[in-house]
């Protein structure tokens, strides 16, 4: 079968990003064939079995743009007349939308004023979110996280046999010698060989809460903040956050790099994972760092908290966020025998998951919808 992949956007660090290709790939193995289409490719070129298709984005506003991008696929997507239709973002004609993202509706009546339904912009992303989700649609959903469906049901009355709740995909890492790198990190970036690591992982630094994690570096007791440094890996602009640290205080112990693909390795080396987001509907990363043993500090926010809890592997910050709960909870997570714990019971809970559903399971659901 041929599927046609709609994403407005491709770079290596983005966590819908990397679902997208890890999910193409799985189609390509089961012998179909996938066509990528999409506004921009960035990063290394995907294999040669899997075609990208570079289509022109117009307009000044990002929701022209998008729209012009629509407007595009559609016209290739009549041409090529493929089995399936999968977004990865919200827009029109889609058969399967992939649910990377929380409900805009939601947030524009609750995170805004009542003058933002005016304008262009809400009108855009409130029309591609009804296409998706609208009651009389057929696209059917792969949801990352339960906790967003009854929000989406409450705004468009989305019929329950359209959602298909998935469990989080468990990352097939290699398993490094964790001594050898932690020495690797440390020598990297020049920290001394017993040093706490926080590691930050994902680009768009304020929703991913690195402020928060800055302002916790800095509360810590004297004793832990002069072993302690916090290393961001991410895509976004890093002055704002460099200022902060310099008003607190730690501008040497808050290190900011752009994205890597060593993230695996990172993780093996580091000490927590801070994850203080402010919107996540899942948090590939946070099954990442379970999977390798990284302990975790997450928001409730997150969609993947409940994993983070039901595993006992860190700890879960509840909502509304309270920042002085938070530079509670990271100093007693730094005790090294609270980390052994936590590392050990993430591994076990991520591998009780990966032996109970398919590796491959979302082709195998892209499979079934295209019959």
């Amino acid at each position: 079968m041929r599927f046609a992949f709609l994403i407005f956007k491709y770079f290596p660090y983005g966590g819908v990003q990397r679902d997208m290709l890890r999910i193409a790939k799985d189609c390509v193995s089961k012998g179909h064939q996938v066509t990528i289409y999409t506004g921009s490719w960035r990063g290394d070129a995907p294999p040669d079995n899997i075609r990208v298709e570079l289509l022109k984005a117009r307009g000044i506003l990002n929701h022209q743009r998008h729209q012009s991008l629509i407007d595009g696929m559609a016209a290739s997507i009549q041409r090529d007349a493929p089995d399936l239709i999968v977004g990865f973002n919200r827009m029109p004609g889609l058969d399967v939308y992939y649910a990377a993202d929380p409900c805009f509706l939601e947030r524009a009546h609750h995170d805004r004023g009542w003058w933002y339904r005016f304008s262009g912009r809400y009108r855009f992303f409130a029309g591609t979110e009804r296409a998706v989700f609208g009651a009389e649609g057929r696209c059917h959903v792969l949801l990352l996280s339960s906790r967003d469906l009854h929000t989406f049901q409450r705004w468009y009355q989305t019929p329950a046999e359209r959602f298909h709740i998935l469990p989080p995909s468990i990352p097939d890492f290699a398993v490094f010698d964790r001594a050898r790198q932690r020495h690797a990190l440390r020598q990297e970036f020049g920290l001394p060989e017993q040093a706490n690591v926080l590691l930050m992982v994902g680009s768009a630094f304020v929703r991913k809460g690195l402020d928060r994690s800055i302002r916790a570096l800095a509360a810590l007791p004297q004793r832990l903040l002069d072993n302690t440094w916090l290393l961001a890996v991410g895509e976004d602009r890093a002055e704002p956050m460099t200022k902060l640290a310099r008003e607190l205080g730690v501008a040497d112990r808050v290190i900011i790099t752009a994205g890597r693909h060593d993230v695996a390795q990172l993780m093996q080396g580091a000490d927590v994972l801070m994850h203080l987001a402010r919107s996540e509907l899942a948090g590939i990363v946070i099954i990442e760092a379970l999977t390798v043993g990284l302990p975790v500090m997450v928001t409730a926010a997150c969609g993947y908290a409940q994993h983070v809890a039901d595993a006992e592997a860190g700890r879960v910050l509840p909502e509304p966020y309270d920042q002085v709960h938070c530079q509670q909870q990271l100093a007693e997570l730094l005790d090294r025998n609270v980390l052994a714990a936590c590392s050990a019971a993430g591994m076990r809970y991520t591998a009780t998951i990966a032996a109970q559903h398919s590796a491959t399971l979302e082709a195998d659901l892209l499979e079934h919808y295209a019959r």
